[in-house]
């Protein structure tokens, strides 16, 4: 065998169908195929699961043929079909001797070569070699199916699981649209427990009966697509409009004399032509020649033609939406209520950022300060670890600007939205920080604030763009839980 065949032995494997039928295999599991049916979202996500698993596992299983066991015996089987025919004869018995313990070959090997002292064959070289391959072949390819089969446990302990989480979610969110549970599904690694469950249904059910809170959810889930985009202020269009174009063909008013074959402008006395039989040829050569003298009329015909030109656009620019970043601030004054406000409307947020294709952080911040990505892989570990943090310390809401600043300032974060949930007893932010904000708004970034508290400083408020208060009364939150 060439050396080279022998270096790409491995790939040769990975390359013979072996991966491409376990994928096969995989996608008609009856439970995998129930899943994919019940939504096109989880069916488009599992696919893309399932082809990502495929390319990394033939990096892996390819990686077999490197491994010490493995890669120690190629390269002696290299250089011993390499050599001439006598000196393969004086050495096989090395080459024999170093198999020992490193390779299932060995004994077969030993056989042949005490079968080689009893009748010397001049073809012994080529046969043993040709043994040697074909163990390497089915050695190399037992391995790889080992550990397709070991991968292949793995992906369906997985695909399984996020099954039964997707089962727990339904129950918690209801049916969602495609893209939505395409995204769940992604995040649907983690393992709920009842009391995960429990505490995301009690949470979708606040967030139900505050009517207010969804309200301004949804509100801040369509504020990224009513902004217009500067640099695209003007844009091409094309409308139908009715002109005036000049024409000789309307009787407007009468220009002069020219000669042509029109008998209704014809001059009176070019009919005189027709008075004498004699000069009647003369007056039908001229018509013929179109030398007949006419009135030269001319007049404003109106018809729509349609007009291209550049004008300011005037309804808002369909654009990419940036992601959330929700700013909670988890001091103690917020205890209560409030907790349970800025913790539902968060859920809520990340609900319309699955559904819009977003991402979404929250930081807590009181007197330091806690990030989670409740979109990422494992996010709905991220969201039960949110969901169960319990508020305490003082509120500091410097820190937590100077770091979402710090976000929006990079690619990802242009048009996004800065969102805090606070009660809003703090002091003011210095003018530093005012100019600082000022120019992300300017590169169309926005700063919301909800107002959990009827005695925030009311000159915070004048940092964000839009404002809302929510501090229902404790009668009205009575009634709402009825």
């Amino acid at each position: 065998m060439p050396v080279t065949e022998g270096l790409n032995l491995a790939m040769m494997l990975t390359e013979s169908g072996i991966i491409d039928n376990a994928v096969n295999e995989l996608m008609m599991r009856p439970q995998l195929i129930m899943a994919a049916e019940s939504n096109p979202g989880i069916k488009a996500a599992m696919k893309s699961q399932i082809m990502k698993w495929r390319g990394q596992v033939h990096q892996r299983i390819t990686k077999v043929s490197v491994e010490e066991r493995f890669h120690q015996e190629i390269e002696l089987y290299q250089t011993a079909s390499k050599w001439d025919a006598e000196y393969f004869t004086e050495h096989v018995k090395d080459v024999v001797k170093k198999l020992e313990g490193h390779s299932a070959f060995y004994f077969k090997a030993k056989t042949l070569l005490e079968r080689e002292y009893q009748k010397h064959n001049p073809m012994f070289q080529s046969y043993f070699c040709n043994q040697w391959y074909q163990h390497l072949t089915q050695a190399l390819t037992e391995a790889q199916l080992a550990e397709l089969e070991q991968h292949k446990e793995q992906l369906l302990a997985d695909l399984y699981q996020r099954i039964e989480t997707m089962r727990h979610m339904e129950e918690v969110t209801g049916e969602g649209d495609e893209k939505k549970a395409g995204r769940l599904w992604d995040m649907a690694k983690a393992k709920l427990t009842k009391t995960d469950v429990s505490t995301l249904k009690a949470m979708a059910a606040f967030l139900k009966k505050n009517s207010g809170l969804r309200e301004i959810a949804e509100k801040l889930g369509r504020m990224a697509s009513e902004v217009d985009d500067p640099n695209k202020e003007r844009v091409r269009s094309e409308d139908l409009k009715m002109v005036e174009e000049r024409s000789d063909n309307v009787t407007d008013d009468i220009v002069g004399i020219h000669e042509s074959d029109d008998l209704s402008k014809l001059l009176p006395n070019e009919a005189m032509f027709l008075a004498y039989p004699e000069l009647e040829v003369v007056f039908y050569k001229h018509l013929v020649d179109k030398r007949l003298m006419n009135y030269r009329v001319q007049g404003a015909q109106r018809k729509l033609r349609r007009v291209k030109a550049y004008k300011r656009q005037t309804k808002q620019v369909e654009q990419e939406k940036g992601p959330f970043i929700v700013c909670i601030d988890a001091s103690g004054s917020m205890n209560g209520f409030p907790e349970q406000c800025a913790k539902a409307l968060a859920y809520g947020l990340m609900q319309i950022a699955l559904a819009e294709d977003r991402d979404c952080y929250v930081i807590m911040f009181s007197t330091q300060q806690i990030t989670y990505e409740l979109t990422r892989q494992d996010g709905l570990s991220e969201v039960l670890n949110f969901l169960s943090y319990s508020f305490h310390g003082g509120t500091d809401l410097g820190p937590v600007l100077d770091q979402s600043i710090e976000l929006m300032l990079s690619e990802k974060y242009q048009n996004a939205d800065l969102i805090v949930l606070s009660d809003f007893i703090a002091p003011s932010q210095p003018e530093a920080m005012m100019k600082r904000i000022q120019k992300l708004k300017d590169n169309r970034n926005r700063f919301h604030a909800v107002n959990f508290s009827k005695y925030g400083n009311p000159e915070l408020m004048t940092i964000f763009d839009h404002c809302w208060s929510y501090h229902p009364s404790k009668l009205g939150r009575l009634l709402k839980w009825r």
